[in-house]
């Protein structure tokens, strides 16, 4: 999950917040993943904007 994060950080999520990122994961890897979940492992990875 971490290596699909930092993926779409680096090319389109730089401006997004963990919401949209959540959106774009399940989109475009097919994931099940909601928003709470990338909020944790965006905080974890130290990726959250302020």
């Amino acid at each position: 999950m971490k290596a699909y994060i930092l993926e779409v950080m680096e090319t389109e999520g730089l401006y997004y917040n963990y919401y949209k990122i959540a959106l774009l994961l399940r989109r475009k890897f097919n994931l099940t993943i909601n928003k709470k979940k990338v909020y944790r492992l965006c905080r974890e990875l130290d990726v959250l904007r302020p």
